[in-house]
């Protein structure tokens, strides 16, 4: 089929752009403003800031989790596990505490994330603990905790950030 034709020039459009028909596959389109005035995409500015906050203190944490995994990777033998688990502990916890930072202040939702960490955590005591565990019941833990959690870190989202479930 041929390019269909459009009007070039001429009176702009009697519509506002906030009030505009968004088509599915329009990226241009802004977003539309919530009733409380916060809309779905968030803003640099209103970023929580840490204690901390002069410092980088996270931004640092993960530089230095991921230098130290680079080095157990490239490096030597002998402390190649060390390495890893340092950089994997430092990189993780660092991340964590971003996402529980901007989830509890409303700013973007990391539910499922948190729900993950926490289902983890949930599922180690059990592996650990109990020995020979099938994995049916692990997974099961995995998945109740997994469901409950993000359950209410989403209530709790909504709850902070005007009624919005989800933001980006």
């Amino acid at each position: 089929m041929g390019r269909r034709s459009r009007k070039r020039g001429g009176s702009p459009s009697p519509l506002d752009p906030a009030e505009r028909m968004v088509r599915p596959g329009d990226r241009t389109a802004p977003a539309r403003p919530r009733p409380g005035g916060t809309s779905r995409r968030a803003r640099l500015d209103e970023a929580p800031q840490p204690p901390w906050a002069p410092v980088p203190l996270t931004e640092g944490a993960i530089l230095i989790g991921m230098l130290l995994l680079i080095l157990g990777i490239v490096g030597d033998r002998s402390n190649r596990v060390l390495l890893i688990g340092f950089g994997l502990a430092l990189v993780t916890l660092a991340t964590v505490e971003l996402s529980l930072r901007e989830h509890l202040a409303g700013y973007r939702s990391h539910s499922s994330l948190l729900a993950g960490c926490a289902a983890l955590v949930a599922a180690v005591p059990v592996v650990v603990l109990v020995p020979g565990t099938a994995k049916a019941v692990v997974l099961i833990v995995v998945a109740v905790v997994f469901l409950l959690v993000f359950r209410f870190l989403r209530d709790l989202f909504r709850g902070r950030s005007g009624g919005m479930s989800w933001r980006s």
